[in-house]
């Protein structure tokens, strides 16, 4: 089994900027690929970010593209970086983990792990 400890979220201003983190423990070896979601009230979980975790190729939603940067450091935990943020960003974020990874794995489903969420709230 996998855990992962998301952290990072609050209250910002439209503008603003956030960094959530994502930390792996247990059998972090059968680990491919790493994502974000995000799920505000009343709307289906949605893809946001995934990045691969022996090469760190990445992939973004045209929703948060140029905007957010997703990124992974050594010690099994995953960054989304989120700038100039906006009041349609607010929901809550959620990091999911995989056992296999493909370029463009956007569907909640080709995920195993998922943590329990950070609430991210953008103000206007």
């Amino acid at each position: 089994q996998v855990q992962l400890v998301e952290s990072g979220g609050g209250l910002v201003q439209a503008g603003g900027s956030l960094r959530l983190s994502c930390v792996a423990s247990g059998r972090t070896f059968s680990i491919y690929g790493m994502g974000w979601f995000r799920q505000a009230p009343g709307k289906e979980r949605e893809f946001v970010a995934a990045i691969g975790w022996n090469y760190g190729n990445t992939y973004y939603a045209d929703s948060v593209k140029g905007r957010f940067i997703i990124s992974r450091d050594n010690a099994n935990t995953v960054y989304l970086q989120m700038n100039s943020l906006k009041p349609e960003d607010t929901a809550v974020y959620y990091c999911a983990a995989g056992r296999s990874y493909r370029l463009g794995q956007i569907s909640p489903n080709e995920y195993d792990y998922w943590g329990q969420g950070t609430q991210v709230t953008v103000s206007s």
